[in-house]
């Protein structure tokens, strides 16, 4: 029987990646200083996860300008959203873990 953590995802597994995809799955999209604000992080972090989760195809990036602003919206893929369901199906599994009876076993042993 195979342990339950081999089914997370290392890329969403840092805390502000699963913050981040987490806020994300809530909505179609958000704008990066709403989020930034949410998730309580610098831009320059904010920015380096993004990057992360892009380039794994877990978050899309949308640029355009608001009037002669520039503004960041992002949104969790269909592949995030699927990497996002596998991990907390996974942390889901490591909390009912019985290291005698294996996933969600709920007997006295």
């Amino acid at each position: 029987m195979t342990h339950p953590r081999k089914s997370l995802d290392s890329v969403i597994h840092a805390p502000v990646r699963f913050s981040i995809a987490a806020a994300l799955a809530s909505v179609d999209e958000a704008d990066f200083k709403t989020l930034r604000d949410i998730i309580e992080i610098t831009d320059s972090a904010l920015s380096k996860q993004i990057s992360l989760l892009e380039q794994a195809g877990y978050v899309k990036v949308r640029k355009a300008f608001v009037g002669k602003r520039a503004r960041t919206w992002l949104s969790l893929t269909g592949k995030g959203r699927t990497a996002l369901g596998r991990h907390l199906n996974a942390l889901r599994e490591i909390a009912a873990w019985d290291s005698q009876a294996g996933p969600g076993d709920e007997s006295d042993t």
